[in-house]
C-alpha cells in the first residue's frame, strides 16, 4: 500500500469513527431518508437551505465505514454551497465512482475514489449523495438509489 493510499484509508476510518455533522439539525427545512438494502446502511439527512444556499447539513443513521465516511465528508463539502453547486458536486462524485476517477474540483472527496474498484461498495459511498438529492426535493420517503 502506498503512503497516499494509507493516508486516504486513515481519513476514511477517522470519518467513519468520528463522523462530522452527525446529529439532527433542528433548523432543517429539507430532509430525506436513505436506505441501502445491499449493505443495510440507513441514514436521515437534514438540510437547512436559505436563499438557495445550504447553510447547514447534518445526518443521523447507521452504516458501514464507507457509507458513514462518505456522508461525513459530504456534509463538510456541502456547507455554504448553493443548490446548483451541490448538484454539480453530486454529478462529479457520482462520475468519479462510476465512470472515471479523474475528476477535478472534488477536494477531499477524491479520498473515496478507490471505492470505484469495488463495485458492490459504490452504493455505500453514494447513498448519502442520493439522499441529498432527495432532500433537495424534500422527498421524505426512503431513497434506495
Amino acid at each position: 500500500m502506498s503512503d497516499l493510499q494509507a493516508l486516504y484509508q486513515e481519513v476514511i476510518i477517522d470519518h467513519s469513527r468520528n463522523p462530522r455533522n452527525f446529529c439532527e439539525c433542528a433548523t432543517a427545512n429539507h430532509q430525506a431518508n436513505g436506505y441501502n438494502p445491499l449493505c443495510g446502511d440507513k441514514l436521515k439527512l437534514f438540510l437547512n437551505i436559505k436563499d438557495a444556499i445550504i447553510e447547514n447539513v447534518c445526518f443521523k443513521g447507521e452504516g458501514c465505514a464507507i457509507s458513514t465516511a462518505s456522508a461525513s465528508l459530504m456534509t463538510e463539502a456541502l456547507k455554504g454551497k448553493t443548490i446548483k453547486e451541490a448538484e454539480k458536486l453530486f454529478e462529479g462524485f457520482h462520475h468519479m465512482l462510476t465512470e472515471d476517477d479523474n475528476v477535478e474540483d472534488l477536494g477531499k472527496l477524491k479520498i473515496l475514489a478507490g471505492v470505484r474498484t469495488f463495485p458492490m461498495r459504490v452504493k455505500c459511498a453514494t447513498l448519502a449523495w442520493h439522499t441529498m438529492k432527495a432532500a433537495l426535493r424534500n422527498k421524505r420517503s426512503a431513497t434506495t438509489e
